[in-house]
């Protein structure tokens, strides 16, 4: 097994970007790349911004070179944003980068509080 941290990107940080965030900050075996929000004052981009972590409003931004990016949460819940970070991934060639679907996300938070979590996930076809 491999001692290296796992290196995550965020996608989407508002309320559930934020709880799921302040897990990983608190994780010793994470290092966060960076967080992507369109609102540049949403919680999550707020808190990164406190731990010195790249933060965007394009997540375009942080897809540079994604074959540093072990995991890409997208915890958005948009499948306009899920459909474009497989298609980066494809186009890039990336076979490294795990793309997690917010449903996994939700599931993680739930786990974390010990009950169900409501998201805004899409419930059309992954």
């Amino acid at each position: 097994m491999s001692s290296n941290p796992f290196k995550i990107v965020v996608i989407g940080g508002g309320n559930a970007g934020l709880e799921l965030l302040d897990r990983l900050f608190k994780a010793e075996f994470v290092e966060i790349l960076g967080v992507a929000d369109t609102n540049p004052q949403a919680p999550g981009i707020l808190l990164a911004k406190e731990h010195n972590i790249p933060v965007t409003t394009n997540m375009n931004d942080l897809l540079e070179d994604s074959s540093q990016i072990d995991i890409l949460i997208d915890v958005t819940g948009i499948k306009e944003v899920r459909d474009s970070l497989r298609h980066h991934m494809q186009e890039s060639g990336n076979h490294h980068t795990v793309i997690m679907h917010e449903r996994i996300s939700a599931l993680l938070i739930s786990l974390f509080n010990g009950m169900m979590v409501p998201t805004k996930a899409s419930d059309e076809f992954y």
